[in-house]
């Protein structure tokens, strides 16, 4: 266009939520003279043959929704979810996956695609002291075969160690299903990915989670989006034609890893001599016993450690 000498460019959308392009150069030059023009009129200011009582119904079902398409308004509902410079601070630049490493405890999400339009995403994560570091992001882009993706990450688990992996409850019992094949349970989320989402920005926040240098995993942290309802609960989910498997994976894996788990209970059983058991908390994380047998005389006949891999 510069090289067109009296040359024009139009744009038009129906407004959403206040930022991006449009409401840019809404804010910068609406109402304010110069060489940019912002019109903002209804569908039946531009077009009065739209029949009035389709609007109303339209208003009817979505109030906010319809003043947007219908009014051309701007949402004030929806928020950025996250800034950008919150993401930078908690992101390792260069580092785009961690091997294992022994002595360590991973822990696995995975956000299932049935072959549509959503990618499959898999993120893998653990904890060090009380940071939450994401280790290996894996995505794969539809068109898929589900039963391969399945196959796929259930190697790159079984190469951290992880035998159980957490997911959401889209497939009922088929993600089941296709990673006990590989000698992988998995465990649909007790926690909602809107909740997943609300309990991962203060962790962001305050600097308690490390991301990989993954772009996509920015752009789609980036596009999530905070939803006030009716009620005044809030709701976070990617923004109107975008995706959030790759975010909804490693949100769920930093949560994992962060997870508390249950405290070991040290305690002594002498049921031969008086039948108590008697316990005391300790704050090792995960259950922990030493096992003694005894003879008559309170001697030991044999100890032997035994570590419990299994939560509870």
């Amino acid at each position: 266009m510069a090289t067109v000498p009296g040359s024009m460019m139009l744009c038009a959308s129906s407004p959403y939520a206040r930022k991006g392009a449009l409401w840019e150069s809404y804010h910068r030059h609406f109402g304010r003279a110069g060489p940019t023009l912002v019109w903002q009129a209804s569908t039946r200011t531009m077009n009065p043959t739209v029949p009035q009582s389709f609007i109303d119904a339209e208003h009817a079902k979505d109030p906010v929704s319809a003043a947007a398409e219908f009014g051309a308004e701007f949402r004030t509902d929806l928020e950025a979810y996250i800034s950008r410079e919150a993401l930078d601070a908690v992101m390792e630049n260069g580092v785009h996956e961690r091997p294992p490493q022994p002595g360590t405890r991973y822990v696995g999400f995975v956000d299932v695609s049935g072959g549509g339009a959503d990618s499959f995403a898999l993120s893998i994560a653990h904890k060090e002291q009380d940071i939450g570091i994401t280790d290996c992001v894996r995505e794969v882009r539809p068109p898929l075969s589900p039963e391969g993706v399945i196959a796929e990450f259930a190697d790159t688990l079984q190469s951290y160690r992880i035998t159980k992996v957490v997911g959401d409850r889209y497939g009922g019992e088929f993600p089941r299903e296709q990673f006990r094949k590989h000698g992988i349970t998995y465990v649909p989320s007790a926690e909602p990915k809107g909740g997943i989402y609300l309990g991962l920005l203060p962790l962001i926040n305050s600097g308690r989670v490390k991301l990989l240098d993954n772009q996509r995993l920015v752009t789609q942290l980036l596009g999530l989006e905070r939803n006030t309802a009716r009620g005044g609960k809030d709701s976070i989910d990617h923004g109107r034609g975008g995706h959030d498997d790759l975010a909804n994976a490693t949100a769920g894996a930093l949560a994992s890893s962060l997870a508390r788990r249950p405290n070991a209970r040290i305690g002594t059983i002498d049921f031969a001599r008086t039948g108590r058991v008697s316990w005391r908390d300790s704050d090792q994380e995960g259950p922990r016993f030493r096992i003694i047998r005894v003879n008559e005389d309170g001697t030991p006949l044999e100890a032997k450690n035994k570590k419990e891999t299994a939560d509870g």
